[in-house]
């Protein structure tokens, strides 16, 4: 059932995904009736969180069965509660934790906070509330009160304000750490919990701090696209757009971390995590580089000794998690980007592909994603790299778990197939409580967690041999 109202959007830029959702190939394949129901489903699926929440186990340091275990401790703890924990058949090394709502019966108190919009979504996935997340409290507001917290949507609550009459969506309850007056004294800002959440709209357990050399909080299509890569020990590969290193730390894992996993992001506070994560996981292939991967490419054809930018040719495989819209993150109850930062992306992803290709050897695989929902930076993308480059052919992937690729970019059926589209609005929005938990079979449970994911995609090329 849903509780949220569905992703708000800029006019422009609705009008602008909905062509997409609406274009000829689909509408004479299903209808516009059916296309156009489908789109306004997607938009409502994405403004609520996945029906579960995903964790990589670190097999270079534990079992997956022995984490298992020790994380059942932990959940045990956390919320007293005794949730289930899946194994991924198709991927050993994910567990999957059901996520307990949307509960509809949370009374809401007087005393109110108003949060920001990236904060909403993440108390939404299980976090508490931290202090700068915290942008309006009710005028009495002291700690240790029952506090009801809300997402200020649209960003449009003053900072300190005393009320809020804006758009604004419920979240549920906490207790909160701090009074009104320490939150907004001017003071340097406020780095700790601000309010613990103690009844959530959405019951999703917290990770802060929870077995951190064990576990990564990864949504599944992310475990998936490493997978699909396919990475072996002793091999020389590439992470081109690599923070916060979530995918980097998974390639050198299922490499036994034998080899080198060579991450790139142009952002020096991004590479740092990269490094930190590197080292929690006790992984040793990892180097890691603050580098523009537009630029990664040699060339004067010297030998920079292991340092972009690299000669052609370089790697055996090459991971292009692109940046993008990041517009199939969920929950996103809005979005306020323009249309002219939503197209930004192809372009970009156009030079760092063509980077890409380059620096592939022949017969290297080269794996593209990201994770929006829009056609111009997926299936167009397909297209035109397939055009672009004749060296490139698709390849089917292994685990296909998504669905195939969207129509409207004028690949082949058969070409659709080979690609992954992890689209929200497969299964209808789930309504889970803990009586329904226990009924319902593993079976089930599985089936759902592969189709309430995030918005999704993967391609999977290699480069001919005969270039």
């Amino acid at each position: 059932m849903s509780v949220f109202p569905k992703t708000s959007l800029r006019p422009e830029v609705e009008n602008y995904l909905k062509e997409g959702f609406v274009n000829k190939e689909i509408v004479s394949a299903f209808g516009k009736e059916e296309a156009e129901r489908k789109f306004e489903t997607l938009l409502k699926h994405l403004s609520h969180p996945p029906s579960f929440t995903t964790v990589r186990v670190n097999t270079h340091l534990a079992s997956v069965q022995h984490v298992k275990n020790l994380l059942l401790d932990e959940l045990q703890k956390l919320n007293g509660l005794s949730i289930p924990i899946l194994q991924h058949p198709d991927l050993q090394d994910i567990l999957l934790i059901p996520v307990i709502g949307p509960r509809k019966n949370i009374k809401k108190q007087q005393c109110e906070a108003i949060v920001g919009p990236q904060c909403g979504n993440a108390v939404l996935r299980g976090a508490h509330v931290y202090a700068p997340g915290i942008v309006s409290a009710s005028k009495f507001m002291k700690a240790g009160d029952v506090i009801s917290v809300y997402s200020d949507i649209k960003g449009k609550c003053k900072k300190g304000a005393k009320e809020f009459d804006g758009t604004k969506v419920f979240l549920g309850n906490g207790i909160s750490e701090l009074s009104r007056k320490e939150i907004f004294s001017g003071l340097p800002e406020l780095k700790g919990m601000g309010i613990r959440m103690t009844e959530p709209v959405y019951l999703s357990p917290s990770f802060d701090n929870v077995l951190p050399r064990y576990l990564f909080l990864q949504n599944l299509p992310s475990a998936v696209v490493t997978h699909v890569l396919n990475p072996q020990p002793g091999e020389k590969i590439l992470d081109l757009c690599a923070a916060p290193g979530g995918k980097t730390t998974h390639i050198a894992a299922l490499m036994h971390d034998q080899g080198e996993v060579i991450a790139l992001d142009k952002i020096f506070n991004k590479v740092e995590k990269i490094k930190q994560n590197a080292l929690l996981l006790g992984l040793n292939s990892i180097r890691a580089f603050c580098f523009d991967g537009t630029k990664a490419i040699k060339l004067d054809m010297v030998d920079t000794e292991g340092e972009p930018p690299f000669l052609p040719e370089t790697f055996d495989r090459i991971l292009l998690d692109a940046p993008c819209s990041g517009m199939g993150q969920r929950p996103n109850m809005a979005c306020t980007w323009s249309l002219k930062e939503v197209a930004s992306y192809q372009p970009l992803q156009r030079k760092l592909f063509t980077v890409a290709v380059q620096l592939l050897k022949p017969g290297g695989v080269l794996v593209y994603s990201t994770c929006t929902i829009t056609l111009a930076e997926n299936e167009e993308q397909v297209a035109w790299a397939l055009t672009k480059f004749p060296c490139l052919q698709l390849q089917p992937q292994k685990p296909q778990i998504g669905g195939e690729g969207m129509r409207g970019a004028g690949l082949s059926c058969e070409q659709l197939k080979q690609l992954q589209r992890f689209d929200p609005s497969a299964v209808p929005l789930p309504d889970t409580d803990i009586d329904s938990l226990r009924e319902t079979r593993r079976e089930d449970m599985l089936r759902l967690a592969n189709k309430d994911s995030i918005g999704f995609f993967i391609a999977k090329f290699v480069k001919s041999k005969s270039t």
